[in-house]
């Protein structure tokens, strides 16, 4: 019985550790995407001659930088 109660609260504990996790990585992989491969896409499209294509991107960051700023 005992075994059985801790065999419970591993799981319990594994799970909320798994969660915990998850959502570490989740956070890492947008920080990730946000400050390395945003930029290198936005500065390879005006690289690359597609200026009309990276001003709305820019744009649309820029927007979305300044509401989510709380």
């Amino acid at each position: 019985m005992l075994t059985l109660l801790m065999m419970i609260l591993f799981f319990a504990v594994f799970g909320k550790l798994l969660g915990f996790a998850i959502r570490l990585g989740w956070g890492m992989l947008k920080i990730v995407v946000y400050l390395v491969f945003l930029p290198a896409i936005v500065l390879m499209m005006i690289l690359g001659g597609l200026v009309y294509v990276a001003l709305p991107i820019l744009i649309i960051a820029g927007v979305a930088s300044f509401l989510t700023r709380a």
